[in-house]
């Protein structure tokens, strides 16, 4: 029996590629990355977007992750490959975008994806884990202990039951932040790690887990973790070289530009390069909240958090009843 083939139009041509950076904020670093996804969908249909969809009975646009933060972890550099059927101004194409999407979820950057893709090289991560309750000492003798180590095997529970990795392997480099004594509350570290991309993923709690389990460390409330970069990982580890030499007391430093293409060029903006004084990824405020406090807002709250529309729903339950 001959194989049923679509009806229709072939689907439009792929005229252009671009790589999109956005950030993962506030609460929803609590979404999963298939809520993350289906949200930029949505607002790639909201926004307009020439995006161009794959054959088939079932078509779907064709948008690529690479690399998303686990479940509860903030980032600062998350990345996506877009592929249109009509030539757009990055600039214009990332604005419109932002719009569209959630508070929480903020395009960065948009540049030109190659002539050949192959998707992005994603092969570490650096990360900053705010650690509450621990003072930094007790913290850096724990990592002192974990770095030490030639491994460190830690439990995990996964949908297909419990797995055990070396946690030691995956990590480039561990330190405590210094800083964590001055802009942070006494008895907080305040830890930054590179982490090798493996198979199966070593993420920044499987780390702190190894060292709650060389020293017993009891936080007194879950961390924060927050991706501040990710890509190539000889690029990383000479980027944080480099910022690490040009900030003297570990103050803010501006890192050397690249001449990067596609994720080498997305190279995401770590706390180090920030303005002193800027938001962190997990208290960062929701898009339109300071125009709030000013008097008006970007954004309409939806119905069923604003107060007028709770009190007509409860008038229409009593009628009902």
């Amino acid at each position: 029996m001959a194989r049923p083939v679509p009806t229709g139009p072939p689907p439009a041509p792929i005229v252009q590629r671009l790589v999109i950076r956005y950030a993962k904020r506030g609460r929803m670093r609590f979404a999963s990355h298939r809520d993350v996804a289906r949200a930029i969908e949505r607002g790639v249909r909201k926004a307009g977007l020439p995006v161009a969809y794959s054959a088939g009975f079932s078509p779907h646009p064709r948008i690529s992750y690479s690399g998303g933060a686990p479940t509860g972890s903030a980032s600062e550099a998350e990345y996506l490959e877009l592929s249109l059927t009509r030539s757009c101004e990055p600039a214009d194409l990332g604005r419109s975008l932002d719009e569209a999407l959630p508070d929480g979820i903020d395009v960065v950057e948009v540049v030109e994806a190659g002539a050949k893709s192959a998707g992005l090289a994603l092969e570490a991560s650096e990360w900053e884990v705010t650690w509450p309750g621990v003072p930094a000492d007790a913290a850096a003798r724990s990592v002192e202990a974990f770095l030490a180590a030639p491994s460190v095997e830690v439990e995990r529970l996964t949908s297909k039951g419990m797995r055990r990795l070396d946690a030691r392997a995956a990590v480039v480099s561990l330190a405590v932040d210094r800083r964590a004594g001055t802009d942070q509350a006494a008895g907080c570290a305040i830890l930054r790690m590179i982490v090798r991309q493996m198979t199966p993923a070593v993420r920044p709690d499987d780390i702190l887990a190894a060292l709650r389990q060389l020293s017993a460390l009891a936080p007194a409330s879950p961390p924060l973790a927050t991706r501040l970069w990710q890509g190539p990982l000889n690029g990383l580890a000479e980027a944080a070289g480099q910022a690490a030499s040009t900030r003297p007391g570990h103050g803010p430093s501006d890192r050397p530009g690249r001449d990067i293409d596609k994720a080498m060029r997305l190279q995401a903006v770590s706390a180090e390069a920030a303005p002193v004084g800027q938001a962190r990824a997990n208290d960062q405020l929701p898009r339109g909240a300071q125009d709030h406090l000013d008097g008006s807002r970007a954004r309409e709250p939806h119905e069923r958090d604003c107060p007028d529309a709770r009190d007509r729903a409860t008038e229409s339950a009593v009628r009902s009843q």
